[in-house]
């Protein structure tokens, strides 16, 4: 079974829209486990906008399943990480002022950068993954930074799923298939949602994880949040 990480950064957008603790960020969390769920996702960005970075340090005593912080690698970042010691880290070549992910790693470009971040993590006991585009070439880099996983960007995915073209979901399954002969872990994320996660599970092979958080909360406003967890944890199936 493909684990369900789910990304609560969308709670803490609504919490900080009024200051205070409404929705309570950790309890939510809490929840989201009791309600099944394999993981927790959080992606600090620098302006704290969401997720701030106490958020993250908290976590760490609520959190019983598996913790995944996303993010750009800068020094506050890396510096976060390191002393809360995440399950899982996962880079993202974030600009500060991004709405939203919307690129993956250029792992050639940035090959010696990411093999050092990587190493840090590891020699800490922090499980690593790269956020990453399609391309075979970016792949194969990929596997030569050290890196313990990947996760494909789906946004691409995503988008050409609503259109109805099905075909979209090839160069993703080309992909996992040559990061699994690689020896890399296969994750994915970004606008995966109830409509096309099933059809995306049946397509990649050796998927172990997706990280859904926008499409998730948001389904749960009409359907209820412990619903919509048990909603994907059964098509993930």
């Amino acid at each position: 079974m493909t684990k369900l990480s789910v990304n609560i950064n969308k709670i803490a957008t609504l919490r900080n829209s009024r200051g205070g603790n409404v929705p309570n960020l950790l309890k939510v969390a809490q929840d989201i486990e009791r309600f099944g769920a394999q993981g927790i996702t959080i992606h600090p960005r620098p302006d704290e906008r969401h997720i701030r970075y106490q958020d993250a340090r908290d976590l760490k005593n609520i959190v019983k399943t598996e913790y995944n912080i996303e993010g750009n690698p800068v020094k506050s970042f890396m510096d976060l990480v390191l002393q809360v010691k995440p399950t899982q880290v996962t880079l993202v070549p974030d600009a500060d002022d991004a709405i939203t992910s919307n690129a993956g790693w250029d792992t050639i470009t940035h090959h010696s950068f990411l093999k050092e971040v990587i190493q840090e993590f590891q020699q800490n006991g922090i499980r690593t993954s790269i956020f990453i585009d399609t391309d075979l070439r970016l792949m194969e880099a990929a596997a030569k930074t050290g890196t313990d996983r990947i996760e494909l960007y789906t946004e691409h995915f995503a988008s050409e799923f609503e259109k109805g073209n099905k075909n979209a979901v090839k160069p993703y399954t080309e992909a996992a298939i040559l990061a699994h002969k690689l020896g890399l872990g296969i994750n994915a994320g970004h606008d995966l949602s109830l409509q096309n996660i099933q059809f995306f599970k049946e397509n990649i092979p050796n998927l172990a994880e997706v990280s859904i958080g926008h499409a998730l909360i948001s389904e749960s406003l009409y359907l209820g949040l412990e619903n919509v967890v048990n909603m994907y944890l059964n098509k993930l199936q």
